[in-house]
Order: C-alpha cells, then structure tokens, then sequence
C-alpha cells in the first residue's frame, strides 16, 4: 500500500513537472501596445493594396475592394469612385454597418473647390472597413469584387491589425 502512494506521489510530482514545463513555453498573450503602429497608409488603387508603412517601408500588405467604378479619381456623391490623393485618417467608428471603420478625411480643400466648380457634390463618408454587418452577397463575392459605394473594404481580420496599427491622424495615400 505505501509502495503504491509513494509511486502516486511521484506520479503527481511529475505532471505537475510537464504541466509547469508547458506553460512556461506557451507564449504570453499579445497587447495591442504590441502592434507596431504606421506613420503612413498608402493604398495602390491598380494593384488593390494597402500597405501600412513605418519610416518609408511597409511592414504590412492587405488585399482591398474598391468602389465599384475604381478607376479614376472621385468626383462626386454617387459615382462610386474611391478618391485619390492625400488625406487623414481622421475617426474611427466600431459600430459601423460595417465590421469597424476608419474615417478617410474626403472631401478635403481641394476636391471641395472641383466640385463646386462642377456644380456637384463631392460626396463623404470615405471609410477603410471590413466587411457589411448583414451581408447581402455571399462570402467569395465580397473577396473578388469592387462593391463599395467609393470605400476601401478589407477582410474582418485585417481590419481589427489595421484598426490597432493605425493611430488617429495618421496620413493615407492614395494612388491610382
């Protein structure tokens, strides 16, 4: 009898051993002051990406959808074309129709001025963000289309590492 609690307790000791050996090699969890954070967005229309970049260099690339009337600069509301040029990210909204949004800050002087010149509106509400909250197509539609009204669409999962990369006020880029 004392033979067999003696091997019990042995037994104990040694996965108590492997279970603390375990843990110590799980790695902690990660923070979100852990992301590095982008001192620039730049998104290549033509090329559906967006690169977070930190000191001239990206360190991050996503896949983007567009408005769907992508080539050519925005002009006015309604024409379904993502804007060009340089602005901010200037708000964020986690209760979005869409899994979270960042703020493009279209219309800026310029683009407003063009458009009165025209007799338009030029439009707003310019967003990075996920995907619809109650999506009306299916799943590989949302990945191999242009189907925004003029925003820049990316996955649920590269919008939560954009929206904790990307501080507020941060510039974005956007070329054609």
């Amino acid at each position: 009898m004392m033979q067999r609690k003696k091997r019990a307790g042995w037994a104990g000791v040694l996965w108590f051993s492997v279970v603390l050996a375990a843990a110590s090699t799980v790695a902690p969890p990660v923070l979100a002051g852990d992301f590095p954070l982008a001192d620039k967005v730049l998104i290549e229309k033509e090329k559906r990406k967006l690169h977070l970049m930190r000191e001239g260099k990206p360190f991050r690339t996503f896949d983007i959808a567009l408005g769907g009337m992508p080539v050519g600069d925005k002009n006015e509301e309604g024409d379904f074309k993502t804007p060009e040029g340089a602005y901010l990210l200037d708000g964020r909204n986690p209760n979005s129709d869409y899994f979270l949004s960042i703020h493009v800050s279209y219309p800026n002087n310029t683009d407003r001025v063009a458009a009165r010149k025209k007799g338009v509106n030029p439009g707003g509400q310019i967003m990075i963000h996920g995907q619809p909250n109650t999506p009306t197509y299916s799943a590989g539609y949302y990945k191999s289309a242009d189907w925004t009204n003029g925003c820049i669409a990316v996955s649920n999962s590269d919008m939560i590492d954009i929206w904790l990369m990307t501080p507020n006020s941060v510039a974005i880029e956007i070329l054609p």
